[in-house]
């Protein structure tokens, strides 16, 4: 089968070896980040009835979850949210099989439910979270494509990927894991929207974090303050394990103590305060937002995981650059790859695919070319291994 493969040594500087870089992520309680979670997990959710009832997985696609902030009164000791989140829950979906009816709004319903429950804790969903959901039937030609015995891209797209991730990118990353992760169980007073901002000039990497703190755990202003000064050294100790460069981090530079304005909430999320969120406004499917790489602005999350190339290219693109620098024990410095689809052709033979290498000094390109090529095409011909049932499982994010 044609793979339409193309590799090329790529005479250029890495994103390591420029001067200046910059690097965000959203973190998981940034109301886009919730958009991509919600829609991700309603998708999911969809997938797993669908291959219990019907052996595979239906036409679908969730990707359009739209999060409206509510509104609070965020207090020391305290504080309440005065009007709900609204939580619109939009897409498409095979909602009828051979005559029998699909539960779909009940199955988006509780997979959204379930993921905001598990996943802020500080957060009353049953109270303080509207659900509505405007799920309705596919296009009957999309439908027609999906449902044809070849997997047949349901969309003309591309996806991109790239490897390594440079220390700004890792930092950047690790950092929000952290906070969310180990930090968060050593200070509870830190909430759940983390929003991570590095900029590196030179060898002196600045690392800006907007963390949403839980008045309820704070006992005042010189309370709120220590936990914030807590935080910093925290994050500036962790951070600095990835580089050998110097680390600044500066946390919530918006507070005005003079003014009394203190990133304060009730639940540690913004969108319980007026911030609205939307699928694909956040992270790319490797978790940070990286404007000296090469992006799609496809919104993967939500999006089927068995043709939906926007979703498939992107997450594959990424697997074969980390595989492809990893098998060169070194002598690839930098991978890019980027994969183009044809509506109604099969997913595992794209319009288009090509893959540059940055080879590193005294490395030879003409040793590793027939091996990227080799592994691109295997992994296009193996998108149900690498991506499809990966998803399903919940063993790959896609923000």
């Amino acid at each position: 089968m044609a793979k339409n493969i193309t590799v090329k040594e790529l005479k250029s500087e890495t994103v390591e070896s420029k001067e200046t870089e910059m690097v965000e992520r959203k973190g998981i309680g940034h109301p886009d980040s919730v958009a991509d979670g919600i829609a991700e997990q309603v998708s999911r959710g969809l997938c797993r009835y669908y291959v219990e009832h019907f052996g595979r997985v239906l036409h679908h696609n969730t990707d359009e979850c739209q999060v409206v902030g509510g509104q609070s009164i965020p207090e020391f000791k305290g504080g309440k949210v005065t009007e709900p989140i609204y939580v619109l829950l939009v897409g498409r979906a095979t909602t009828e099989v051979n005559g029998e009816k699909i539960p779909f709004k009940r199955i988006a319903e509780d997979a959204a439910r379930d993921y905001l429950r598990k996943t802020f804790e500080d957060l009353d969903v049953d109270k303080d979270v509207i659900l509505d959901t405007k799920i309705g039937q596919g296009s009957v030609d999309l439908r027609g494509v999906y449902e044809t015995n070849r997997l047949l891209a349901n969309d003309t797209s591309f996806g991109v990927g790239f490897a390594p991730f440079s220390e700004a990118e890792t930092i950047t990353r690790e950092v929000e894991f952290y906070i969310n992760g180990e930090l968060k169980k050593q200070l509870p007073q830190t909430g759940k929207d983390v929003k991570v901002m590095t900029s590196r000039r030179g060898d002196r990497i600045t690392v800006t974090c907007a963390i949403a703190m839980v008045g309820k755990r704070i006992d005042d202003r010189d309370h709120y303050l220590s936990i914030r000064e807590e935080v910093r050294e925290k994050v500036t100790d962790y951070a600095r394990k990835f580089t050998k460069r110097e680390v600044d981090v500066y946390i919530n530079t918006a507070d005005d103590f003079e003014s009394g304005i203190y990133y304060n909430t009730v639940t540690g999320l913004s969108m319980e305060n007026g911030d609205d969120g939307s699928v694909g406004r956040g992270n790319r499917v490797n978790g940070i937002i990286t404007p000296f790489r090469t992006m799609s602005l496809e919104a993967a999350a939500g999006k089927n995981p068995v043709t939906h190339v926007g979703k498939i290219y992107n997450l594959l693109s990424h697997q074969v650059a980390h595989k492809i620098h990893s098998v060169s024990g070194g002598d690839v410095a930098e991978v890019n790859v980027r994969i183009l689809s044809q509506i109604g052709k099969p997913v595992s033979e794209p319009l288009n695919a090509t893959v540059d290498l940055i080879m590193n000094n005294g490395s030879s390109f003409s040793r590793w070319n027939r091996e990227a090529e080799s592994i691109l095409a295997e992994y296009l011909d193996n998108v149900d291994k690498y991506v499809t049932q990966r998803v399903i499982k919940n063993e790959l994010s896609v923000f």
